[in-house]
C-alpha cells in the first residue's frame, strides 16, 4: 500500500511540474506578445508623426521631392511589413530615409527655425527612444522564451505543446548607418 502512495505521489508531483512548466511557457508567450504590442504602439506613433513632418518640410524643400518621396515610400513599406524580420528591415529603410530628410533640412535655415518642424523633430526623437526601449523589452522577453524552449527539461514541454522560439527584433545588416539613431539637430 505504501508503494502505491509513493507512486501516486510521484505522479502527482510530475503532473504539477508539467502544469507549472506549461503555465510558465504561456506567461512567456503572453509577455512576448505584450512586448510586441508595445513596439507596435511606438511604431504607429512614429508613422503618425512622419506625414506631419513631411508636410512641414514640403514648403521649404521644393527641390528635394525625391527625399520626401523616399520617406513616404519607406513609411508605407514599414507599415505593411508582416514578420518581425520584415518589420526590422523596413524600419531600417525608414530610419535611413529620415536621416536623409534631416540631413537635407540642414541646408534650409528657415526650416530649422520653424517651431512646428522643431516640435516634430523633438517628438520623433522621443519616439525613437521609446521604440528602442520597447525593442529591448521585447528582445528580453524573446530571450527568456527562447532559453526556456531550448533548454532541458523545458524543451520537452515546449515540443509537446508546440511552443516555438521567436525572432528577435534587431537592426539588420542592410545598412551600417541604420544602426545609428536618427540625428535630430537644432
Amino acid at each position: 500500500m505504501t508503494i502505491i502512495y509513493i507512486v501516486l505521489g510521484i505522479l502527482v508531483l510530475f503532473a504539477v511540474w508539467v502544469i507549472a512548466a506549461y503555465n510558465r511557457f504561456v506567461r512567456l508567450v503572453q509577455r512576448t506578445k505584450e512586448a510586441w504590442a508595445d513596439i507596435d504602439v511606438q511604431l504607429k506613433r512614429r508613422y503618425d508623426l512622419i506625414p506631419n513632418l513631411v508636410e512641414a518640410v514640403k514648403g521649404y524643400m521644393t527641390h528635394e521631392a525625391g527625399t520626401l518621396e523616399k520617406v513616404t515610400l519607406a513609411r508605407a513599406a514599414a507599415m505593411d511589413a508582416g514578420s518581425v524580420e520584415a518589420k526590422a528591415e523596413a524600419e531600417n529603410m525608414l530610419t535611413g530615409a529620415l536621416k536623409s530628410l534631416f540631413a537635407v533640412s540642414e541646408a534650409y535655415p528657415d526650416l530649422k527655425a520653424n517651431t512646428n518642424f522643431l516640435e516634430l523633430q523633438r517628438e520623433l526623437s522621443d519616439t525613437e527612444n521609446k521604440i528602442q526601449a520597447a525593442r529591448r523589452f521585447y528582445n528580453t522577453n524573446v530571450r527568456d522564451l527562447n532559453t526556456s524552449v531550448e533548454s532541458f527539461p523545458g524543451n520537452v514541454i515546449a515540443s509537446t505543446f508546440r511552443f516555438e522560439p521567436r525572432e528577435f527584433f534587431e537592426l539588420g545588416e542592410i545598412d551600417a548607418a541604420a544602426r545609428q539613431p536618427v540625428a535630430v539637430k537644432f
